[in-house]
């Protein structure tokens, strides 16, 4: 007798367990999800707390509980595939692409813009669409928003990290972005122009964001995306 109760018991732990997770898959897979593609500016480095303050994670607290973002930023990467670390080439790439997101946020340029990654608007453009197409082909077949590099501020650069990005060309990576967005029609996000007058949303580095940075580039991110009506 002892022995039927407790199978009994099991049984009714199993089915609720069951019923339970499938509760949850359900809420998990009706949610909108969100992959936010991109360098260090992305993946939050030099962010005390980036799992919460990273652009990424702060977008993500604004949307709300119908929406997953996920953060698939790379630091140190570049979107050039002739370059010194092409995104193509780290694990979060393949991530990002297996999320099956439905919106593909992209913000990469930043480390094209060294001396020995830049070649030329042309080259940049003719790459990113390689990226482009690489998310639109997806089953999910996601809405891609491409954003523009964040602004530079050479002044501030800490000589103990010479990081080598050059304003004056991530100045012409915006405007290559801009340009593309424009002839493939995708939506675009400038967050060069957001950003080029305000060196307080960055660390002394003059390249990344910190905590209100962050915060801006989210901000401008979240008020896209209700424009598209997300």
């Amino acid at each position: 007798m002892r022995q039927k109760k407790l199978s009994f018991y099991l049984l009714r732990f199993t089915v609720l367990l069951a019923l339970i997770l499938s509760v949850l898959w359900l809420d998990h897979s009706s949610r909108l999800r969100i992959a936010c593609v991109g360098d260090s500016i992305t993946y939050g480095a030099t962010i005390k707390d980036k799992s919460h303050d990273s652009y990424p994670a702060r977008l993500g607290k604004m949307l709300g509980q119908n929406y997953t973002v996920k953060n698939f930023g790379a630091s140190g990467y570049t979107l050039q595939e002739s370059c010194d670390r092409p995104y193509i080439s780290h694990k979060r790439y393949q991530k990002s692409l297996d999320f099956k997101p439905d919106v593909v946020l992209i913000m990469l340029g930043t480390n094209d813009t060294k001396p020995y990654n830049w070649i030329s608007p042309e080259a940049f453009k003719d790459d990113y669409m390689q990226l482009i197409y690489s998310y639109q082909d997806l089953p999910s077949r996601p809405q891609v928003i491409l954003m523009s590099p964040a602004a530079v501020f050479p002044e501030n650069f800490s000589p103990a990290k010479p990081y080598k990005i050059q304003a004056d060309v991530a100045c012409e990576a915006a405007r290559a972005v801009r340009e593309l967005a424009k002839k493939l029609g995708l939506p675009f996000i400038d967050i060069h122009e957001v950003t080029a007058e305000h060196p307080e949303f960055f660390l002394q580095d003059g390249i990344h964001p910190n905590e209100l940075g962050a915060e801006t580039i989210a901000r401008t991110a979240y008020e896209k995306l209700k424009d598209l009506g997300y």
